[in-house]
């Protein structure tokens, strides 16, 4: 699975199951893919999936398929399908699919503000992200309402047995950093339908804004560093570092106090430059924290200055995951802990699976 996601996979039927992801916010350029009851988003829009030597084969009348790697048939997969909710609009025309989207299995996400101030700036923007690409193919608005949450949330539940939603937000040019906005739309989401939440965001300029989200509604929190290194994030991340590690550190350290142990994480990519060493010092003081440090591989989506930077190999992968999984499982901050959000999702990475005597 981890040799699968950092390699990608070539699909003989590209129109298989729920619709591919490309460009825009979280796991793009993915497909999400379920091998031996484990479901994974695969890299299927990359120049590295095209040249992956895993392949797909179209789904047969059961509507499962036979991956193979060269001619060999390693796994029978599935992909889930095209969730009910997507057929739906709101009362003024908007497709639900345009407000929020299943990722993985039972989750739904969305970007509740699809600009950045980072993102509108070439000079400040981070070099690997795509945030603003789906808003500029018309594939979702630049702004989700609170009703428009809570009524397309509502019908994910019950159309389509979703089990918890991830919201996350480009950062707006005010000191709060997207945490106001959030609270909004989680307070909105939570009185429409009891579902799990996980609010992602900078940290804000002051940790009452965590207490704040608590009392929304949201249950997980999600403060990405994305890159620990400093030469790397002033390198990578040219606006977001502007937010110092110190600040990160601090913040993490306030909303454990408030949502508590295993649910505060972060995403760390593994691929842009960090060492394994790095990666896994970075991993220990979060853990010690309470902090769940959900490492994913670094996928190059096109049209960003980094699509042709390559992805990790799954040797790499594996020589972080296999010391972390044992790390997470020592400190007891498991992804199976985690009430809502990527880390209970688990999708994006095979770090959850390292964390149990399953092989990864």
């Amino acid at each position: 699975m981890t040799e699968l996601q950092s390699q990608g996979m070539r699909l003989l039927d590209p129109g298989a199951g729920a619709a591919s992801r490309r460009g825009g916010a979280g796991p793009s350029d993915h497909k999400a893919v379920t091998v031996d009851g484990v479901t994974l988003m695969v890299p299927v829009h990359t120049a590295g999936a095209f040249a992956s030597p895993f392949v797909a084969d179209a789904p047969g009348p059961d509507g499962r398929s036979v991956l193979r790697r060269g001619s060999i048939p390693i796994a029978s997969v599935s992909f889930p399908r095209q969730p009910r909710f997507y057929g739906l609009s709101t009362a003024d025309g908007i497709p639900y699919a345009q407000i929020a989207t299943l990722h993985g299995a039972d989750v739904l996400a969305t970007t509740v503000l699809q600009t950045c101030i980072r993102y509108e700036s070439r000079r400040k923007a981070c070099r690997f992200c795509a945030i603003g690409q789906s808003l500029a193919a018309g594939r979702t608005i630049a702004h989700k309402t609170p009703a428009q949450l809570a009524e397309v949330a509502r019908a994910a539940v019950e159309l389509d047995g979703v089990k918890h939603m991830v919201m996350t937000t480009g950062t707006p040019p005010t000191p709060d950093r997207g945490a106001k906005v959030l609270c909004d739309s989680a307070q909105a989401i939570r009185a429409a339908v009891d579902l799990p939440l996980q609010a992602q965001c900078e940290p804000p300029d002051t940790d009452a804004w965590f207490q704040r989200l608590k009392e929304a509604g949201v249950d997980t929190l999600g403060m990405h560093l994305e890159v620990v290194d400093e030469t790397l994030r002033r390198h990578l991340l040219p606006g977001k570092s502007e937010v110092p590690m110190a600040r990160y550190w601090d913040a993490f350290g306030a909303a454990v106090q408030v949502f508590g142990r295993g649910q505060v994480s972060t995403y760390l990519l593994a691929g842009l430059g960090d060492s394994a060493e790095t990666l896994l010092e970075a991993s220990r003081r979060l853990l010690a924290m309470g902090v769940y440090p959900f490492v994913v591989p670094f996928v190059p989506i096109s049209g960003t200055p980094l699509e042709d930077h390559p992805a990790p190999s799954a040797g790499f992968m594996r020589s972080v995951l296999e010391p972390l999984g044992r790390l997470v499982d020592e400190a007891g901050v498991r992804a199976a802990d985690i009430k809502a959000g990527c880390g209970r999702c688990a999708a994006c990475s095979t770090l959850s699976r390292y964390e149990t005597p399953l092989s990864a």
